[in-house]
């Protein structure tokens, strides 16, 4: 089983709120989740991140492969999206 970390979008029509997650790779984006870490929603100035660093840290050394999109995110809140602890 490949674990991902992505977003997952909630919020009201033409208002999208992302959260950040950890799942199957098999599973629909809007599917079955492990466990949520954090949400971002990029319709505030400026963007509102949200992330349980350790958790984020956790998922990471098991293995899981962010996405494009939630390794800039984990960047952003200076998270190393490699998952090697930091020195």
């Amino acid at each position: 089983m490949s674990v991902r970390m992505r977003l997952t979008r909630v919020g009201g029509h033409k208002d999208p709120i992302w959260r950040v997650v950890v799942a199957d790779q098999r599973s629909p984006r809007d599917g079955r989740v492990i466990e949520t870490i954090g949400r971002y929603n990029a319709q505030t100035n400026p963007s509102t991140i949200v992330l349980d660093e350790e958790r984020a840290r956790l998922w990471l050394s098991r293995g899981a492969q962010p996405t494009d999109t939630v390794r800039k995110l984990l960047r952003t809140q200076g998270i190393d999206p490699s998952g090697r602890p930091a020195s």
